[in-house]
């Protein structure tokens, strides 16, 4: 590795004493949880009146009596086994056996053999072998087949040629809810392909607050549309109920999620404080329940939130008094991603308290799942968990699994449609997701009525999200957050550009792609795809609505297009609406695709007439999320007392319309999201423009965009602290130099952080001290560099400590390296940051990071402080 004229600041005294007062960050998030769950659970004489569902699955009693004589030959071990939910990188068909393990998943980007690659005879022999552990009958164990569930939101997204249709809130711009229906049941095609008889759809939220990483999965701001498309996705995941479809071949278990009021958290923070009374909670985020369970819908999902100053996952009166009494609910429940760990009390490995308030299935998908069946077995035989409580949680498991067929399925690769690849991405399932896209688009102006264009012209197609189908598909697209995929990762599947060039071409035009607006002759249009690159849950969470926050590379591109008399069409990839008025400003016609999957050509089907010079599909989509005048409009919803949107719930142009919008939208509005006192560069994910590059002693440079990647010396891997991934493990094995950094590409002017007494502030977790010199740097580039040394500080206070805080002085950075104030100004250096957060060693270590970022005002506070050196 090539290090230039680099300097070192030992600090390592300082970091020594200001680490003796750093305390666990873990500390105050577990008070502040403490506190808000011991708010006393409702009375269940609420004056609050659910309704009674009836579902269209009624119980039968031969059902019930076959349930019973299974529940009466298991034992404590196997009833609790059912209850258990392990992830398939922690779970062998021994385990199953071992464990009588009811259930599994697999998350998203997990994959049988860890491989992203992993064929169709992968799944299904991993399949079969947690089948035949599960029905074993060896020593006497009960045969109970398992049931594998997965994230299959908008198709089946782990797996590598399905079909991905438009994520939920571009559904809900087509006001169809007979669509939801027919893309229910080819996700449930292409998933039964796979042997995976259980999916964890659909959402069902009704998002309050477009700050929310997960606005995407919701269909609308309200619940109308919510309420209408529920059961019909359930129809068409399960089956019609009372007919021979229903769990019938090619149909799989469906899931309704996040029990209750995901969407309407706080601040759109995912996770969060569920805001509004109790009315409020049945009237707005009950709609998608109340059709789903009419439709017969197997299982629900609880959600993280709090609600009432009570996390979900052990809210007794909502989830047994409301959703199982009052309501009616006669399926199973089932936790997420270990968010029984989340209640008051709790653990990973050990939570009586979610049993007991309703929790059916504890999603674990740690290594210790093991720990957490022993302690709930014990839980049982102390009389913290009542055995009536185990037989309901059971009795509900082994009735959905009866009605679902699976005792009777076989093993999954003899299932019906097991093993038929061609039905991945088949073509009447792409149709679908075709119509739906052309379906889902919004227009929100078409100056001198610029759309729908001919065929026969000379097109320019640009920006970033041109002919990239990881973009255009967003996130729950081969890995969890959409990331880290190439267009040959979709293979059958069409880009945007693919889409437009196939209709161009066909009406004797012709199209020239570039990304950066370059173009070889000049063009009659200019269609620019760009947008929001893909994220999901947590780490889409964004402050506030401002579209691109600080990188103006898009809005410079449409400008320049402009400035060349290039009339300009941009299409948006988004999963919210977003203030852009500066880039509406700068086209002649703008339209929304939201993430339109795997069928890019839906667009070009709109955008563009037909041969003859006809209209060939009408723009028919309307927002059903409300669109900000400004980029701190939020929430915004329709009903609001104060309601004024740029463009309102319903709103969508045809092409019978008149656009008035103009090109004068005020551009003000960003000025207030621009001067924040906190740079957040790394919260769950390195936020834009900030990513993570891995550097070995081969100077073998990797750019993290999946879960794990490694180089010669160094690995990093996606690991949870508090949440999903939320935190970044980097282990280095000795055998040479290597780094970790957070980087960006263009270089940042910090003198505004300078001047106003920042710090760096990172919470750190390490769990193998280094065995060599270490070193935290900040640098301008591989010419310029300061380092302060971390070593002792590493061994003598953080080793073995769990998470702490440690917080920087900005000002100890620039006056150690070479060019930092000794042979430049530091004011000169500040301007040219390009790696704030590197952390280099030659030896051995193990380290986590997770919440970097600069604060204003701090320094004089930090740990490490050079205010009067």
């Amino acid at each position: 590795m090539a290090i230039k004229s680099l300097q070192r600041l030992t600090m390592t005294g300082a970091i020594l004493a200001a680490l003796t007062a750093c305390q666990s960050s873990e500390k105050a998030e577990d008070a502040s949880q403490a506190e808000a769950a011991s708010t006393p659970q409702p009375s269940q004489a609420s004056a609050v009146e659910w309704p009674r569902i009836e579902s269209e699955v009624a119980k039968d009693p031969a059902v019930e009596e076959r349930v019973e004589q299974l529940l009466a030959k298991m034992t404590l071990e196997e009833k609790v086994g059912q209850m258990i939910q392990p992830e398939i990188r922690h779970l062998t068909p021994e385990d199953v056996t071992k464990y009588h393990i009811g259930s599994v998943l697999n998350g998203g980007g997990s994959f049988p053999n860890a491989d992203k690659y992993a064929k169709v005879e992968d799944w299904l022999a991993l399949a079969d072998a947690y089948y035949e552990a599960s029905v074993d009958t060896s020593g006497g164990r009960a045969a109970i087949p398992i049931m594998w569930g997965t994230d299959a939101v908008h198709g089946v997204g782990n797996v590598i040629g399905a079909t991905l249709f438009p994520h939920n809130i571009g559904l809900g711009a087509t006001h169809n809810p007979e669509l939801l229906k027919q893309i229910g049941w080819a996700t449930a095609r292409e998933l039964s392909v796979t042997g995976i008889d259980w999916d964890f759809s659909p959402t069902v939220a009704v998002a309050r607050n477009e700050r929310w990483g997960r606005t995407y999965e919701s269909w609308a701001e309200g619940p109308e549309i919510v309420g209408d498309y529920a059961g019909e996705m359930v129809r068409g995941l399960q089956g019609e109920p009372g007919s021979d479809e229903f769990m019938g071949e090619g149909r799989i278990i469906a899931t309704a999620k996040h029990f209750i009021g995901d969407g309407g958290t706080k601040d759109g923070i995912d996770r969060g404080d569920t805001t509004g009374d109790e009315v409020h909670l049945r009237d707005v985020h009950g709609a998608g329940y109340f059709t789903a369970i009419e439709a017969g819908v197997q299982a629900v999902m609880a959600s993280f939130t709090r609600w009432d100053g009570i996390r979900m996952h052990g809210h007794k009166y909502l989830l047994t008094d409301v959703l199982k009494e009052q309501m009616g609910f006669d399926g199973l429940v089932v936790g997420d991603w270990s968010g029984h760990s989340f209640v008051k009390g709790c653990t990973a490995t050990n939570c009586p308290a979610s049993v007991n308030a309703g929790l059916d299935i504890f999603m674990a998908p740690d290594p210790d799942w093991k720990e957490l069946f022993a302690n709930t077995v014990q839980n049982v035989k102390d009389g913290e968990i009542a055995m009536s409580r185990i037989d309901d949680a059971v009795r509900r498991i082994l009735r959905v699994k009866v009605r679902a067929g699976l005792f009777e399925a076989g093993k999954p690769s003899s299932r019906p449609l097991a093993g038929k690849a061609e039905l991945l991405g088949a073509p009447e399932h792409r149709e679908i997701a075709r119509q739906a896209v052309r379906e889902s688009l919004v227009m929100l102006k078409n100056t001198d009525g610029l759309l729908p264009l001919s065929r026969d012209m000379k097109v320019l197609v640009t920006g970033d999200g041109a002919d990239n189908i990881g973009k255009q598909a967003g996130g729950w697209s081969i890995s969890w957050q959409g990331t880290g995929n190439k267009n040959s990762d979709f293979p059958g599947a069409q880009s945007v550009y693919d889409g437009i060039k196939e209709a161009v071409e066909a009406g004797g035009g012709n199209t020239e792609l570039s990304e950066d607006g370059s173009f070889a002759s000049k063009p009659d249009v200019a269609i620019v795809v760009f947008g929001e690159d893909p994220y999901a849950e947590m780490q889409g969470d964004v402050p506030h609505l401002a579209y691109g926050r600080g990188d103006t590379s898009d809005l410079e591109m449409l400008k320049s297009l402009q400035e060349q008399d290039i009339p300009v069409v941009s299409l948006f990839i988004t999963g919210r609406p977003l203030w852009v008025n500066r880039e509406l400003n700068a086209s002649d016609a703008f339209v929304v695709i939201w993430q339109p999957g795997t069928e890019g050509g839906g667009v070009a089907d709109v955008i563009f007439r037909n041969n003859a010079g006809e209209i060939n599909h009408d723009m028919s989509g309307q927002l059903s999320f409300s669109w900000p005048k400004r980029p701190d409009q939020v929430p915004l919803n329709v009903g609001d007392e104060d309601y004024d949107p740029l463009f309102a719930y319903g709103f969508g142009l045809t092409y019978a319309d008149t656009d008035t919008l103009g090109d004068n939208l005020s551009e003000e509005g960003l000025k207030k999201t621009e001067t924040s006192d906190v740079l957040t560069l790394f919260n769950r994910r390195p936020i834009d423009p900030w990513g993570i590059e891995v550097v070995g002693a081969e100077n073998d440079r990797v750019v993290m965009d999946s879960k794990s990647v490694s180089t010669s010396t160094v690995t990093v891997t996606a690991v949870d602290r508090n949440e999903q991934e939320d935190a970044r493990q980097a282990v280095w094995n000795g055998k040479g130099p290597g780094h970790v950094a957070l980087f960006v590409d263009e270089r940042q002017d910090w003198s505004e952080y300078l001047a106003d007494q920042a710090a760096l502030i990172f919470d750190i977790k390490v769990d193998k001290a280094p065995t060599a010199t270490t070193y935290l740097r900040l640098g301008c580039g591989s010419y310029c560099a300061s380092d302060i040394e971390m070593t002792e500080g590493m061994r003598e206070h953080l080793d073995g400590t769990g998470w702490q805080t440690v917080s920087i002085d900005l000002n100890c950075f620039p006056t150690a390296g070479a060019n930092f104030g000794l042979s430049q100004p530091q004011e000169e250096f500040i301007t040219q940051v390009i790696r704030p957060f590197t952390i280099y060693t030659e030896g051995e270590l193990d380290m986590s990071f997770a919440n970097v970022r600069l604060e204003k005002h701090k320094a004089a506070s930090a740990l490490v402080n050079c205010q009067n050196q």
